[in-house]
């Protein structure tokens, strides 16, 4: 699979990861990579887990959420 976000612009590179909200398969430059707690979503914002998760995004998706 290729990175969308490099085909837009003319490139072809190999998807490393798929974002979790949109689905579109992005490279290594074009990832977002975060962590994030695990809540529970019957009692909002109590934390779960002591691990942390990881969370992937697109640029697309993650300026989106930013803008909010």
């Amino acid at each position: 699979m290729n990175c969308y976000e490099c085909v837009q612009q003319g490139r072809a590179s190999e998807a490393v990861a798929v974002c979790r909200l949109c689905g579109a398969g992005v490279c290594a430059d074009h990832v977002h990579s975060e962590t994030i707690q695990v809540r529970e979503p019957a009692q909002p914002g109590k934390v779960i887990h002591d691990q942390r998760a990881r969370r992937l995004t697109c640029p697309v998706c993650r300026a989106a959420e930013e803008s909010a």
